[in-house]
């Protein structure tokens, strides 16, 4: 079984100076493929560097709304120089973030929108953040007529995994699955997510799958085949198909040869 992993933040302080490490040990477990996340463009500057050597990984460019406060006068044209160059793959991780309202609410909207914008422009995928801002979130992308893209670490219900899908978005599905505290409702709605949209992403080293015995100290992409075990324990699928189509539909989504 081959497997994609959708979502990696390489760059954590938690992975410093182990970056290769880690992708070789993903690459050991099946794990062939990974997208690096960026928060900020100097993260984008780190992932496409790292890239260089690992022709396997590719990554987003783009701004968390934890970072819209602090974008320069310009960030805007850098980003779509960063955007336009080879391996990267999706504009994000952009979105609204109002838990913890890091930037002011209107920063975060205003620079949400301009990379919703760009991402059309481009024809690139969405990579979307969003935590309790649900309704505004919805708004802005049925506004823009957003229907490319993924939503990241989806932990919602039914009825926003829905709303999610009826606008044609993929879902990205990480070991929030796996968390027998907090993961009830998501448990609930994977049997609602169709299988040419699931997306399977670590989101390491945040989100160890709970599941995983002796319990690591951290995660990492080589865990992914255990957040897909828990897709298949719920859904009664097979893990051989979880594995093949969750692969395929990133290729599709990130608009790469399905190899």
């Amino acid at each position: 079984m081959r497997w994609f992993d959708a979502g990696v933040n390489l760059f954590s302080p938690q992975f410093a100076g182990q970056e290769a490490a880690i992708v070789d040990e993903a690459q050991a477990a099946g794990v062939e493929r990974l997208l690096l996340i960026s928060s900020e463009l100097a993260e984008s500057q780190y992932n496409l560097g790292f890239r260089q050597q690992y022709a396997n990984c590719y990554t987003t460019a783009g701004v968390h709304p934890h970072q819209a406060a602090q974008v320069s006068s310009d960030w805007l044209a850098s980003l779509q120089q960063l955007a336009l160059q080879p391996g990267v793959v999706a504009i994000g991780e952009c979105g609204l973030d109002f838990n913890r309202d890091f930037s002011p609410r209107q920063q975060q909207q205003q620079v949400f929108a301009e990379q919703l914008q760009l991402a059309k422009q481009l024809d690139k995928a969405l990579y979307l953040h969003e935590r309790d801002a649900f309704a505004t979130q919805l708004a802005m992308l049925n506004e823009q007529q957003i229907s490319y893209g993924i939503a990241h670490c989806f932990t919602g219900d039914r009825s926003q995994l829905q709303a999610y899908l009826d606008l044609g978005l993929y879902i990205g599905i990480t070991g929030w699955l796996c968390d027998e505290r907090r993961g009830q409702a998501l448990q609930q709605a994977i049997h609602y997510i169709p299988a040419d949209r699931l997306i399977l992403e670590t989101d390491a080293p945040y989100l160890l799958p709970r599941t995983v015995r002796p319990r690591p100290k951290r995660n990492t992409p080589a865990l992914l085949p255990a957040i897909a075990a828990e897709v298949a324990r719920l859904t009664g699928r097979e893990l051989a198909e979880i594995a093949a189509q969750t692969y395929a539909n990133s290729c599709r989504l990130f608009q790469l040869e399905d190899h």
